[in-house]
């Protein structure tokens, strides 16, 4: 077996990894490059093999860095099957036609400012056809994916749907079991349930995007949000919150209905001020069997994701009036980084007040707007004009659907007790400071680890 490490390799974004054995090539992944913008339209319109050598596509999850070239590979001419779990299929339904539909959007918006337009990498009917060779597979269920090898589904605890992929290969009567991380998510987050590391591992593609810190406790941030509330509200500001539409969202709408249902915050507006989000809520809805029975809420709120101080906006009308309505209010809009979507608008109108709190509550990749609000930069280009940033920042970590440096070693360390033939462990899905600190300590644990480069290939 072979592994051919295509993305997400010393970076954070575009997770791609091929695996050829059995002379077949399944690919892990197909995310999309995020950052800088030139950078990353190059990287994405560039595949990293021919579409007729790919036999099957296993997709770990949802985000938009796993699944958002999905599309670009079919517009390239892939036409076989893309396996996910039944959460991640209904997911990418509305996650993928939101990428294409803002990607076309982007491509007019230049035209019209008689700027060279970029054109979009897909269109909406790519996205479309997408769904229509995904094949939904309920989690703890093998699925032969090609001749030979076999993949298996357990949740990884990230977002609804994420899963950790067991490859298993089988060749003149031998099998052996690639795990691939996906994200691996936090024990104690709200909704999902935590993450359940496989067994019987060969070798072990893990993410690394915390592998050098600790974040704060999933308890400690509801007590947070809470206060960043109450103190922006007495102030008369808003709490500005740019979210990642899956998982994040619904992470904040959980712990707004349970500090509200307890009195902890003040009775403001709460808005969702993003079509995705609202989209993708409802996916949440259709999906509660992977609930985590175990949270109170969970058990007791007949609508988890309906309580009387929090609305919907769908329409852009109904976004701009947001403006013009006094009083403090908290306002929950895409995109997650930043870079594109409402919270631009709630952006550019409220950076500068100080009343306001800009929350960041998930990872911010290099050269993303929402980097350099985590940096505090003194001014935020916004459409073009520069905008003061003099609204308070706060950086909430403790949101974070990504297992820090000890969950993740846990993680790993669990993987290990029931996995005695293990030997490698590659490091994907990481800045070099961070993939470098998880290294270290895992070799110190006598792990056998590699931090692959771009395009870098290994036998397993």
């Amino acid at each position: 077996m072979q592994i051919e490490f295509a993305g997400a390799a010393r970076e954070v974004t575009g997770s791609c990894h091929i695996v050829r054995a059995n002379g077949r090539t399944i690919l892990l992944d197909c995310g999309m490059f995020q950052g800088r913008r030139k950078e990353a339209d190059e990287k994405n319109r560039r595949l990293p093999l021919p579409v007729d050598e790919i036999d099957a596509v296993v997709l770990s999850h949802a985000h938009i860095d796993h699944a958002g070239r999905l599309p670009f590979l079919v517009a390239e001419g892939y036409d076989k099957r893309i396996w996910a779990t039944a959460a991640t299929r209904d997911l990418c339904a509305y996650m993928l036609a939101d990428s294409a539909h803002i990607q076309e959007k982007d491509a007019e918006f230049l035209v019209r400012h008689g700027k060279d337009p970029v054109p979009p990498l897909y269109g909406m009917r790519d996205a479309v056809r997408v769904q229509e060779l995904m094949v939904a597979v309920p989690y703890h269920q093998a699925c032969d994916v090609a001749p030979g090898i076999r993949a298996t589904f357990v949740d990884a605890g990230h977002i609804l749907g994420s899963a950790s992929v067991l490859l298993d290969v089988t060749s003149d009567g031998a099998t052996k079991r690639l795990v691939f991380s996906g994200d691996v998510g936090r024990s104690g987050l709200a909704i999902i349930r935590d993450p359940q590391p496989p067994d019987g591992a060969h070798a072990v593609i893990m993410e690394s995007t915390y592998g050098d810190r600790d974040h704060q406790s999933v308890d400690g941030a509801r007590e947070t949000l809470g206060r960043v509330v109450r103190e922006t509200a007495a102030r008369g500001g808003r709490v500005l919150v740019p979210s990642f539409a899956v998982g994040r969202a619904q992470e904040l709408i959980y712990d707004l209905h349970q500090l509200a249902r307890d009195r902890a915050i003040p009775e403001i507006p709460i808005v969702v001020d993003s079509p995705l989000a609202i989209d993708t809520t409802t996916v949440f809805e259709m999906h509660p069997e992977v609930f985590d029975r175990g949270e109170t809420l969970v058990r007791e709120a007949p609508r988890l994701f309906r309580f009387p101080l929090l609305r919907y906006t769908h329409t852009v009308e109904e976004s701009k009036a947001l403006a013009r309505q006094p009083g403090p209010m908290v306002i929950i809009a895409a995109s997650g980084m930043v870079e594109s979507g409402r919270i631009l608008h709630h952006l550019a109108q409220g950076a500068a007040d100080p009343r306001n709190t800009v929350l960041i509550v998930g990872f911010q990749a290099e050269h993303t707007l929402g980097r350099r609000i985590v940096e505090r930069r003194e001014t935020l280009k916004i459409f073009g004009e520069l905008v003061p940033l003099r609204a308070r920042v706060e950086v909430l970590n403790g949101y974070s659907a990504h297992a820090d440096r000890n969950e993740l070693r846990a993680w790993l360390d669990a993987v290990r007790a029931t996995s005695p033939a293990l030997g490698r462990v590659y490091l994907v899905h990481g800045e070099p400071p961070a993939q470098d600190a998880l290294a270290a300590s895992l070799r110190a644990a006598s792990y056998d680890v590699r931090v692959p480069e771009p395009g870098q290939r290994e036998e397993v």
